[in-house]
């Protein structure tokens, strides 16, 4: 059995044993190394990471090795109220992947979503709030801030000036208020003293942006430093991924090149935990099956290579980056629509499922799969 299903397996044994005895399962994985752990946790069903967490003796130590997407489903799993033990040690990294991916909608940055974010983050430490405030976009924060709060600049010459009713400051500087008058801007209040305490410069940066950036202008930058780091992580823009739905004609479905081209295709960081390719059941598996019968160093690119399809898919059918079920859904629509291309591809030449994978990409197996049914295959 290799070691993705004995993990996989030593994961529900630890669960057992946790509603069991709760001293032995925590004595179980303390003897694990740091990188069994991390693996322990995310084999752990979503629902039951929080309790896993709960059992390491040192979850603070493991946080900074999930995924990034990984450590978003959890935080969700556990809900954005009750995970500030859990934010307090991840890495700015993770808190940017985790905003990139959940406060977005299409190319729009949801500000409900991220204000949630920051409001976990307020419940953390200060070294915490800082690594997050310090990491996430300027443009992310002032949107956000600016649904909630207006904020005025005391100016050089007060005469005939006064601050707006009800407003607050920090240093006699910038005065804030709240939009709504059912906030009473606690955690805004936490974020904003511990970069007035801790960052006074980004603190005053960050005010003037509020009182006087113009709110398109940060819209399109934050926007644009996004979709830079998604397409890090694997995940093109919408534009590119639609061309796995691009048109081919019958003869272009079933057109190879001449040769075995070398498929070239380097590790990436994945943002979510698949050690392996999973089985999805049916016609699904045959693409499966038949990377598996490739040479390692092919088996390894294509690897790849299919979890760059899954992602194009995830894009192009507008899924919420940020939900958990988005993942295994994208994996199974490429591996039926990619397996339905091979199979034509391999009858209409006459090859097997490998040598035509040896000659065709997975994209252009799906884009046959899906010009062969697009009703279905369409997002």
């Amino acid at each position: 059995m290799d070691r993705v299903a004995l993990t996989e397996r030593a994961s529900r044994r630890l669960l057992h044993l946790a509603r069991r005895d709760k001293a032995a399962a925590e004595e179980a994985l303390a003897k694990l190394p740091v990188e069994a752990q991390v693996a322990t946790v995310c084999e752990t069903p979503l629902e039951d990471r929080g309790r896993i967490l709960g059992l390491l003796p040192d979850a603070g130590a493991v946080v900074p090795y999930l995924p990034p997407a990984e450590l978003c489903f959890t935080v969700k799993a556990i809900g954005l109220a009750d995970a500030a033990w859990l934010l307090e040690t991840a890495t700015p990294e993770q808190t940017v992947a985790a905003l990139d991916l959940d406060a977005w909608s299409g190319t729009e940055l949801d500000r409900v979503t991220a204000n949630e974010w920051l409001q976990a983050y307020a419940r953390t430490s200060q070294d915490a709030q800082l690594r997050a405030l310090e990491s996430l976009d300027d443009e992310v924060i002032m949107l956000t801030l600016r649904e909630r709060i207006g904020v005025e600049q005391e100016p050089d010459e007060k005469e005939d000036w006064s601050p707006p009713d009800g407003s607050q400051t920090l240093e006699g500087k910038f005065h804030y208020w709240a939009l709504r008058d059912d906030d009473d801007l606690e955690d805004i209040t936490i974020l904003l003293k511990t970069l007035f305490e801790r960052s006074y410069w980004h603190y005053f940066r960050l005010m003037l942006a509020v009182r006087w950036e113009l709110t398109a202008d940060s819209e399109e930058w934050a926007l644009r430093w996004r979709t830079g780091r998604l397409e890090d992580l694997g995940f093109p823009t919408w534009d590119d991924a639609m061309q796995v739905y691009r048109f081919l004609g019958p003869e272009q479905r079933q057109a190879l090149p001449p040769e075995v081209r070398p498929i070239e295709i380097g590790a990436w960081q994945l943002p979510v935990w698949i050690p392996q390719l999973p089985e999805v059941g049916g016609v699904g598996d045959r693409i499966f099956h038949a990377i598996g019968e490739l040479p390692e160093d092919a088996r390894r690119a294509s690897f790849y290579a299919f979890i760059a399809l899954a992602n194009r898919v995830a894009v192009a059918d507008r899924m919420p980056l940020g939900d958990a079920e988005s993942t295994p859904k994208a994996i199974a629509k490429a591996a039926r629509i990619a397996s339905e291309g091979l199979a034509h591809v391999a009858s209409e030449n006459g090859l097997s499922d490998t040598e035509v994978l040896e000659r065709a990409s997975l994209d252009h197996l799906f884009r046959v799969g899906a010009n062969l049914d697009p009703e279905n295959a369409r997002p």
